[in-house]
């Protein structure tokens, strides 16, 4: 059985590094190291705007991770922007809605993880709560900085996300926005304070969202399931 090939979605920021400060495609480390420690190979997948590109990309990958990072543009889904919605990248979303629909037309498993989640929700024809706080009067999800927030969720049973983290565990999270509607998807995850914190579609294809960073664990049992769907994909082309 070959070694599955996982893309990861990227930023494309300013950034700094050795004498260089310029723009810059980029993903932290955990994401690559944790497909790699799982058994898949990290592919790093940068905003592209060319026509075709995303076809070409998902007919040569085995599994799709769309990555963390900044809000998505409310446009997309019908909305005006938040006072604390900011720095969407129209490039980015364009991006990562066509790997999906290249992905969906090939089966492929896609794992998202938090803006991923919400990217997935929007991209499906749902609609995002733009700021937590104001649902749930706290800022446990993402206090702030670089730090993340620490919480419990609770999955649901029988469900395949159950079936890879069990009934309830701790996680890393960093968001200020949550999954409000999410169509073709179950929810499958809760937090206490009754945020969404997980969905999967229906179905034997693995195809699952998570508001949580699972690559920061140190049990990173979604990547792993992950890895084994894309390993079953590329058996089964």
């Amino acid at each position: 059985m070959s070694t599955p090939l996982i893309g990861l979605t990227t930023y494309r920021e300013q950034a700094a590094w050795g004498v260089w400060d310029q723009r810059a495609d980029l993903l932290p480390t955990p994401y690559a190291a944790a497909v790699e420690a799982t058994g898949g190979v990290p592919v790093l997948l940068p905003p592209v705007g060319q026509p075709g590109a995303a076809d070409a990309v998902v007919a040569r990958l085995d599994g799709l991770v769309i990555s963390g990072g900044a809000d998505v543009d409310p446009g997309r889904y019908g909305e005006d922007a938040h006072p604390r919605t900011a720095s969407w990248r129209a490039d980015r979303d364009a991006w990562e809605s066509a790997l999906l629909d290249a992905a969906g037309a090939a089966g492929l498993p896609v794992l998202g993880v938090c803006r991923g989640m919400q990217v997935m929700a929007v991209h499906a024809g749902g609609v995002l709560d733009q700021h937590v706080p104001d649902l749930v009067d706290h800022e446990q999800h993402s206090p702030g900085g670089d730090e993340f927030g620490a919480i419990t969720v609770s999955t649901v049973a029988g469900t395949r996300l159950a079936g890879l983290v069990g009934e309830r565990l701790s996680v890393n999270c960093h968001h200020h926005q949550s999954v409000r509607s999410h169509p073709g998807f179950d929810a499958v995850a809760h937090a206490a304070d009754g945020t969404l914190e997980a969905m999967e579609a229906p179905g034997p294809r693995f195809c699952v969202g998570v508001q949580w960073h699972p690559e920061t664990a140190a049990d990173v049992g979604l990547l792993a399931g992950l890895v084994r769907a894309a390993a079953a994909y590329t058996t089964g082309r």
